[in-house]
């Protein structure tokens, strides 16, 4: 396993780490032999969440007894000091340890949450008493497609890490509005969730594919493809059985980035496998639909309904927001057909911005 150093942090960390948002759908014995075999063959990172249900629980289970190979880290949901201290606490308590290295401000994914955590008497202010006491290490946060939080978390300088989505999609735009790279020239860690799109960047298991370094092409091509970016230090893809594990270690043995022809592929075999996720998520934004003569941004809408789509109920918001905000909607397509012969995916993309902005316009 190849080491990187996490930012300012100055953790030397293993490039493909462990998530465990998926540990909850196991049991106590199988996340306690995927957490082992991940640490034998060298990641050292493993990233959970107060509500994550019982991953916490099952990490201290299952590998609490080696806690000096590995960081950890954990997320708090809540916005204020008393709810975040309160979840610092339940945290120790699931995990039994008395140290979490690296301490994140969960989904702080828009103004009025920045503000909550960021102000007199909120969540940030605990997280400087724990570091201050010693129950923490370092300070980080996690923001889904609120690029200008994005900024704020990275210039304020109160934050050591963010963690944010990125995958071939793009889904959030943080490579395209250059926030990896802001990160980056403030020695800020990167840690990338989502890399797979909640699961959606891979082949059914009975259908893989081989290809691009792995048994499945899908999922080697888009972790290396974030890997790829010079920008991101690692990648936390969910992980729950040890086979997952061992396929995702082995691309680091050694880690080659991905060549042009490489990408060109990848471009393709997700434009093959659109047909077995939902439209919204077929969209490859590879922007090659546009112009529009209409001036339909049909890769931002297809993204607005994908947050609205898939989104925890909390954040859907951001999609018809998303929506809102766009100049020109869905419904001045007029069915002209110029986007249809350049759509690597195939995708009839008139018939589906009627339903696009069918379901767009919809906010309860």
């Amino acid at each position: 396993m190849q080491y990187v150093r996490l930012g300012r942090t100055e953790l030397e960390v293993s490039p493909i780490s462990f998530g465990a948002i998926k540990l909850p759908g196991i049991s106590e014995d199988e996340a306690a032999e995927c957490l082992n075999r991940a640490l034998d063959l060298g990641i050292n990172f493993i990233d959970t969440a107060r509500n994550y249900r019982d991953s916490e629980r099952k990490i201290g289970l299952g590998v609490g007894h080696r806690r000096d190979e590995f960081y950890l880290a954990t997320k708090s949901s809540a916005r204020d000091y008393d709810g975040a201290m309160a979840d610092l606490e339940k945290s120790l308590d699931e995990l039994q340890m008395d140290y979490i290295d690296i301490w994140q401000l969960h989904t702080v994914s828009d103004e009025e949450t920045w503000q909550k955590v960021m102000g007199p008497g909120g969540a940030l202010e605990a997280a400087r008493k724990a570091r201050d006491e010693g129950t923490i290490g370092h300070v980080s946060i996690t923001i889904h497609r609120a690029i200008g939080v994005m900024r704020k978390a990275i210039t304020c300088g109160e934050f050591e890490t963010i963690m944010l989505c990125y995958n071939p999609l793009d889904s959030e735009n943080v490579a395209a509005e250059g926030i990896l790279e802001l990160a980056k020239e403030h020695d800020m860690g990167t840690i990338v969730m989502k890399a797979l799109s909640g699961g959606q960047l891979a082949y059914p298991k009975d259908q893989r594919i081989p290809g691009l370094g792995g048994p499945d092409a899908i999922v080697a091509g888009s972790l290396r493809w974030v890997l790829s970016h010079p920008a991101v230090d690692i990648v936390i893809p969910g992980m729950q059985a040890v086979h997952e594990v061992e396929e995702n270690v082995a691309l680091m043995d050694p880690f080659e980035p991905l060549t042009d022809e490489e990408r060109q592929e990848l471009v393709q075999r997700l434009a093959e496998h659109g047909g077995s996720y939902r439209y919204e998520q077929q969209c490859l934004r590879c922007g090659y639909c546009q112009p529009c003569p209409q001036g339909v941004p049909v890769p931002e809408i297809f993204k607005a309904v994908q947050i609205v789509a898939n989104y925890p109920d909390d954040l859907k918001y951001l999609g018809y927001d998303l929506y809102e905000s766009l100049e020109v909607g869905a419904d001045a397509c007029v069915a002209c057909g110029a986007c249809l012969e350049k759509c690597p995916a195939g995708l009839e993309i008139p018939e589906l911005l009627q339903s696009a902005h069918e379901t767009l316009t919809s906010r309860a």
